[in-house]
């Protein structure tokens, strides 16, 4: 009996001790949290971008760097790419698009494409669950690009995602992969010309055409362009969200990489030497800031097209 109440006494001991870490833990956690807030305020003072684009760079590296396993820095990656979301969504950032597996990527051995597919399933369904941070901040997911490329399992997690969060309406997250902007571009292109000639076909065979079925034979002003630049950009991929204020990219590259290239003529560019998985608040806070200082320009340059 006596064996038995001290093991009772130790066992309240520890979980009085458990207790007692989760409170000061919790205290730390909102003391931090209200001071972003407040540095988020201070912030709001300039213009806050509505789009941030993100370019996740140097997960494999990091993996290297730390002597970890193949994989283990895309989930170190997936851990930071919840932080950054967390911080935009708290900054009043309305759209975030990160360029999550290139179309290039699919030349990478196959072992390591089957495991990234994997890991992006995984996470795809982790999204519904309903304490997902999609949920919590009600954001609407799209996965932009060449779908048909993924695998069907994969796929299919991204459509049930984008059913699943169809109804959330106070941000968007746009997650692009079997993604690059070449291939955008060429079915933006592609998708505009159908369907003009769908509707000069049925111009033509209602008899209020204008004759256009041969080409060659158009009559119009040689001024007046067939597909118009609204005809592409609705047929874009990422069309779902406004050109991006800031497209950050880490591990100190400075190339888009085949990303955006359509839509981001007028965005600020960032490089910050971390990789991916080592990105932080301060990086976010510091990308901000170099925006809101070049924001006049930019937004003069803008104006000028």
């Amino acid at each position: 009996m006596k064996v038995f109440l001290g093991d009772l006494v130790l066992i309240q001991g520890s979980i009085m001790k458990k207790d007692g870490r989760s409170r000061i833990n919790c205290i730390f956690e909102n003391f931090v949290t209200f001071l972003r807030k407040c540095t988020f305020r201070v912030l709001s003072v300039g213009p806050i971008p509505e789009h941030i684009a993100y370019i996740m760079d140097g997960n494999r590296r990091y993996a290297k760097k730390q002597n970890l396993i193949e994989g283990t820095g895309h989930r170190v990656g997936f851990l930071a790419l919840m932080s950054m979301l967390k911080y935009c969504y708290e900054m009043g950032v309305r759209y975030v698009t990160i360029y999550a597996f290139s179309i290039d990527n699919f030349k990478r051995r196959p072992e390591e494409v089957q495991s990234l597919m994997d890991l992006m399933q995984e996470k795809i369904e982790g999204l519904m669950e309903e304490e997902s941070i999609v949920n919590r901040y009600g954001v609407r997911v799209h996965f932009l690009g060449n779908l048909k490329l993924l695998s069907e399992p994969v796929r299919l997690a991204a459509e049930r995602a984008m059913v699943a969060t169809a109804n959330n309406s106070k941000a968007v997250l746009s997650i692009c992969v079997a993604y690059n902007s070449t291939n955008e571009i060429v079915h933006a292109v592609e998708k505009a010309c159908e369907e003009k000639w769908e509707e000069i076909s049925l111009l033509n065979a209602s008899g209020s055409g204008y004759g256009l079925i041969g080409l060659e034979c158009i009559e119009k002003d040689e001024g007046e362009n067939l597909i118009k630049l609204i005809d592409i950009e609705k047929h874009m991929y990422v069309s779902v969200a406004p050109d991006p204020d800031i497209l950050i990219r880490t591990s100190g590259e400075t190339r888009l990489s085949n990303f955006l290239l359509w839509q981001s003529a007028y965005c600020y560019l960032y490089s910050t030497p971390v990789l991916w998985p080592e990105i932080g608040f301060r990086h976010l806070l510091w990308a901000i800031l170099n925006f809101q200082r070049n924001h006049f320009y930019l937004e003069k340059k803008r104006k000028q097209l």
